[in-house]
């Protein structure tokens, strides 16, 4: 089943916890067993104390008939239900004090609190997601991959601070090797070549370059990961996957193609294996399949980033201080700004540019 197998994007795991029944009180099991009821203690008359207490003051009355107690007096006598004509007070002309009532609490035994009257509980009322506002509206079930995807996304945007950054990228050159070398390509390595196989070499250089990218937070460190394991995010039937291409940095273009066009493949005929989804440094997402110009992705928990790809479009340019027709594909970048500030994403960004401006029709693929 694809959730023992495959995560959705954002790390993931936890048990299923079963529930079980509620544990009942000891009380309550008495009590439901037919257990007699303690009578109520009438006001008990004044009895002789064990350790007779010196005689107290008389009490003067107020001029109204009642006796004058403070409000904390009041209060701590409110809390524990206690009559305070059984009290005798030591203050100044008889007054009762905060010290008496505490003395007569540890002095007197607890009353008996009688058995409490069931009260029934008020019904709870449903929730309001579970229940369409009306017919214009249609429930759909939250599927155990879906929910997966939705406590990583949270997860993410709550303990990692994002930023946002994005280049114009001319990859004329680029399309223009890719047109030539297709045919050939596919023919002698069996893959398909797509543009993905030299934005992961861009990305690879770029991660060598500003290292604090190819990392994740620690608390008290930053902690920095030696390989590159590359997750590409893959649109499957049952929501976005993350498959890795472990040790991407030590394969060459010909071996990207091949781990793409596995991984991805696998994904979407749920056929990934527990070890094809873990371990990911840093991931990439080819939004630009889908038609997206601009993006904004969200991390993949731990990760410190994770890049764009967007579509590929002919726009005029400035270059030379002439109009020119380029293809053009913008590429965006999220990044933790815990670990990295402007300066860092900027150097990335370039140095992902560059690398991808700097093939032409006649760069050496392999």
């Amino acid at each position: 089943y694809l959730m023992q197998s495959v995560t959705p994007v954002g790390p993931t795991g936890g048990a299923a916890v079963e529930a079980m029944e509620p544990m009942v009180g000891i009380e309550a099991v008495a009590q439901a067993a037919g257990a007699p009821p303690t009578a109520p203690t009438p006001p008990a008359p004044a009895t002789t104390p064990a350790n007779p207490a010196p005689p107290a003051p008389v009490i003067t009355p107020s001029t109204d008939g009642r006796q004058r107690l403070s409000p904390a007096v009041r209060r701590l006598a409110r809390e524990h239900s206690i009559d305070l004509s059984l009290i005798q007070g030591t203050g100044l002309g008889g007054r009762i004090t905060r010290n008496d009532v505490l003395s007569f609490l540890e002095t007197t035994p607890a009353p008996q609190a009688s058995p409490p009257v069931p009260v029934a509980p008020a019904p709870t009322p449903p929730a309001a997601a579970e229940v369409a506002s009306g017919p214009d509206e249609e429930l759909v079930p939250v599927t155990p991959v879906r929910r997966m995807i939705a406590e990583a996304m949270v997860r993410s945007v709550t303990e990692i601070p994002h930023a946002w950054s994005m280049k114009e990228v001319d990859v004329t050159g680029l399309v223009a090797l890719r047109q030539g070398i297709r045919a050939d390509f596919e023919r002698q390595e069996g893959v398909s070549l797509t543009y993905l196989p030299f934005v992961i070499r861009a990305v690879i250089e770029a991660l060598r370059k500003v290292p604090t990218m190819n990392a994740s937070w620690g608390g008290d460190n930053i902690i920095l990961k030696r390989r590159v394991n590359l997750g590409l995010a893959v649109a499957a039937p049952n929501g976005l996957i993350v498959p890795v291409i472990q040790n991407a940095d030590r394969l060459n273009l010909a071996g990207l193609a091949h781990a793409v066009n596995d991984l991805s493949e696998r994904a979407r005929t749920n056929r990934l294996r527990v070890e094809d989804v873990q371990g990911g440094t840093f991931t990439l997402n080819n939004t630009g399949a889908l038609g997206s110009v601009i993006s904004g992705p969200i991390i993949n928990h731990p990760q410190a980033g994770i890049m764009t790809t967007d579509i590929i479009q002919k726009r005029p340019v400035v270059r030379d201080d002439a109009i020119a027709i380029r293809s053009m594909m913008n590429i965006c970048l999220s990044f933790d700004h815990r670990i990295n500030d402007g300066a860092e994403a900027s150097a990335f960004l370039d140095t992902v540019a560059a690398r991808l401006e700097s093939i032409g029709p006649d760069t050496p693929v392999y």
